[in-house]
């Protein structure tokens, strides 16, 4: 569901899908010092065929930059080659030691990664935030998860970019922020280490300068799925948004008996196929668990545990009144529906448990951002699972003393789960939405770490 809503939203913004080699020699790969630099402790290497050592190392791409930009020198010959939109759906392997966790951090993921070459500035970063709108919109529309916009700070940008936006999600259960997608513009870094240039169609004379290409790339992982699990998930298994639950409405036969006769099973059975039928019609995603081995209780525990946002029952009871009984997973609220324009209150009925999933976790994390300007409130406020917004200088030396001041371990306050990394706060984003009050007061409002003139806001937490 996610990649078919993706993919449509790039087809419309004209880019075009494509695959490059998972493999990128030493020498690609290191002609962006910058870049690789911020991979170079999470590259895998290949060094054997066989039996055989190889002449010269493979790297497996941790991303596509490298291997992508030399084909852009050879396709881009004018600006009427501009712009140059493509996206590449695959898996990437940056080799993470420390902490992983399925979906969240992993040595291997599915991801999208887009790259596009423009002839301007303003046409880069156009694209840039129409992407960082399509990443929110798979968040909320389809996860039914809110997320905050903003821009990183020059420290958490992207290696060898100008700017990277994100969208940034709030795991309650740990009051940690999690990056949930990025878009970047990345300047004229990468084209002119590639030699991506156009003459320029501005100049005038028989000898045109050349420019070189305004370039983004932006990426969306599998991260998305995790960040969903622990943003709805509950201490009975997964909690699902019917936008992108692979099964959307389990129906279960329910109130059978053993002084049953044949007839009156072979009614229920057949009630449970007939509306599964109905419904399929309608396009939802259906299926009748029908196995006959297993009790009631024992089915509508397998699908709880799957998240299935909504269990259908039907019985003899059911059938006598002409209707269904559902109940939700979401808040496990029960309700009978007539078989009479059953597809439609199915439907409806999905979408009001999208919408409410939705507001459930907006009203969460609209609670547990606090505003802090005091730094002896931020540690605390920290400690409590919240987020911080506080003024901020923006100097990437103040960032390091609050990511030093705020560590778990300088404060004494150890975690109660040995897993949850011990460590202190980082800037998440400097949110495109800023507090008006109280508002920064240019030269007036100081940065709440060091005092120094605060520019804005800036979003802090402890995060993944």
């Amino acid at each position: 569901q996610i990649q078919e809503f993706f993919d449509a939203g790039i087809r419309a913004l004209g880019v075009k899908n494509c695959y490059f080699p998972m493999f990128v020699s030493s020498r690609v790969l290191e002609r962006e010092k910058d870049h690789i630099e911020g991979f170079a402790p999470e590259v895998a290497w290949v060094t054997r065929a066989g039996s055989k050592d190889l002449e010269e190392p493979l790297a497996i791409r941790p991303t596509s930059e490298t291997v992508m930009y030399p084909y852009f020198a050879k396709w881009i010959r004018s600006h009427r080659d501009l712009p140059l939109k493509i996206n590449q759906w695959c898996s990437v392997v940056r080799w993470e030691f420390k902490n992983p966790q399925p979906f969240l951090r992993t040595r291997e993921f599915l991801w999208q990664e887009g790259h596009c070459a423009h002839l301007t500035e303003e046409g880069a970063m156009a694209e840039v935030h129409d992407i960082l709108t399509l990443y929110r919109r798979v968040y909320e529309e389809l996860l039914a998860v809110p997320v905050i916009e903003g821009i990183k700070s020059e420290k958490e940008k992207f290696a060898g970019g100008a700017a990277t936006t994100t969208v940034e999600g709030f795991i309650p259960t740990t009051g940690r922020g999690i990056q949930g997608g990025t878009s970047h513009y990345l300047g004229q870094n990468f084209s002119k280490m590639f030699n991506v240039v156009v003459e320029d169609p501005e100049a005038t004379g028989a000898e045109r300068p050349k420019i070189h290409v305004h370039q983004t790339s932006w990426g969306l992982s599998t991260r998305t799925i995790g960040v969903m699990v622990m943003v709805h998930g509950d201490d009975k298994g997964l909690v699902l948004p019917p936008r992108v639950a692979e099964t959307q409405v389990v129906i279960i036969p329910c109130g059978l008996t053993s002084k049953m006769s044949d007839e009156e099973r072979r009614s229920v059975t057949e009630a449970c196929l007939n509306v599964e039928a109905r419904l399929k019609m309608a396009g939802v995603r259906v299926e009748a668990d029908m196995r006959d081995t297993y009790t009631p209780g024992n089915k509508f525990n397998h699908w709880e545990i799957r998240g299935v946002p909504l269990r259908m029952e039907i019985g003899p009871m059911d059938l006598k009144k002409s209707s269904v009984t559902t109940v939700r997973r979401d808040n496990s609220a029960r309700e009978s529906l007539s078989m009479e324009n059953l597809e439609e209150s199915v439907k409806l009925l999905l979408i009001k448990i999208q919408e409410e999933m939705l507001a459930r976790a907006r009203v969460t994390l609209d609670e547990r951002i606090k505003i802090v300007l005091k730094w002896e409130d931020f540690v605390p406020t920290l400690n409590n699972k919240c987020l911080t917004l506080i003024p901020w200088c923006e100097r990437e030396e103040c960032e390091e003393q609050i990511k030093d001041r705020s560590s778990r371990d300088s404060q004494g306050d150890e975690p109660e789960d040995e897993k949850a990394p011990s460590m202190g706060a980082k800037s998440l984003c400097l949110p495109f939405k800023q507090p008006e009050e109280p508002a920064i007061v240019p030269g007036e409002t100081k940065c709440v770490q060091c005092g120094e003139n605060a520019k804005r806001y800036a979003l802090f937490g402890r995060s993944y």
